[in-house]
């Protein structure tokens, strides 16, 4: 953790952008991959959003990226962006972005079994304990729901879901090693190596699934541009910076409280805007999810 304290605007303005902005991604996501391929676009996303970032940082900043510095990006993003959010974006094809965010949610469920195997070797408390067990809970309760309880591959959210719990797990990893991964001392330099590495990804797991020979600027749409220019200015630029910004000046536990709103937002905002159905069981598990976290990050308020 960062020992400067930072002013209060702006770590208040980046946990609302953590709290706002990444509750409204989920849906932005589902317009983006209507017409633009998944990979393809998360790697427009990262690789403009980190670009931008980068030449904002050659020209205002002293520090330069090294070799070193890259190599540890390249791995940040590895698990981060391609395992974690390349995997959400190919889900939410057919996932509803309500559903995603609540299966995301579980987070700060990961982040203390890894803080604690992984990283600290800190035995969760018995609220913790808990928390975890009513989290798991609630996303299999989710799940079984909205495969018709019935967990075969071949449901119309079963095969989506599972992937985005992995991405989860794979979110969770890379952002943990990603506050002493040797990316560069600066925060802002360190996210625009990591988007930009997870844009090359992106962009090499694309055409490795033989995505631009599908991708065809006819049938892209206005709304998919639109979302995606919004995912990579607010999304990416703003969004992920404040987030890889708050994981060095404040504690991790704290940090995943923006999973308390963001499937909130989500839910508000696809039922409002993306005409998705929230049914009861939906809010049942939003209820035991979010109570789970709660127990999680209140247990250790000097934690990570």
């Amino acid at each position: 953790m960062n020992s400067e304290k930072p002013s209060r605007l702006a770590y208040y303005s980046a946990y609302a952008a953590l709290y706002l902005i990444w509750g409204s991604t989920y849906l932005a996501i589902g317009f983006t991959v209507e017409t633009i391929p998944p990979f393809f676009s998360g790697s427009m996303r990262f690789f403009l959003a980190g670009g931008l970032l980068l030449a904002w940082c050659l020209l205002r900043e002293k520090e330069r990226p090294t070799r070193a510095g890259f190599i540890a990006a390249f791995k940040v993003a590895a698990v981060m962006l391609l395992g974690g959010y390349g995997a959400v974006v190919w889900a939410q094809q057919t996932v509803p972005s309500s559903v995603a965010a609540l299966i995301i949610s579980i987070e700060p469920l990961w982040f203390v079994i890894f803080d604690w195997l992984f990283f600290k070797s800190r035995k969760p408390t018995l609220a913790e304990s808990v928390g975890l067990v009513l989290g798991f809970g609630g996303t299999v309760f989710l799940v079984l729901d909205q495969s018709g309880y019935s967990l075969s591959l071949s449901g119309e959210h079963t095969a989506g879901m599972l992937i985005v719990l992995v991405a989860t797990v794979n979110w969770s990893m890379g952002a943990l090693y990603s506050r002493k991964a040797p990316v560069a001392k600066s925060s802002l330099l360190s996210t625009a190596m990591q988007m930009t590495a997870g844009g090359v990804l992106l962009l090499i797991l694309s055409a490795a699934a033989g995505e631009p020979a599908r991708l065809s600027l006819e049938t892209i749409s206005l709304k998919s541009v639109a979302a995606l220019a919004y995912l990579v200015v607010f999304g990416s630029l703003i969004g992920f910076t404040a987030f890889v910004w708050l994981l060095k000046v404040d504690r991790a536990s704290r940090v995943v409280t923006h999973t308390f709103v963001n499937p909130l937002v989500a839910l508000f905002l696809g039922w409002s805007i993306g005409g998705e159905t929230v049914s009861v069981p939906m809010l049942v598990s939003a209820g035991i999810i979010i109570f789970s976290v709660v127990l999680i990050t209140r247990s250790h308020p000097d934690g990570p």
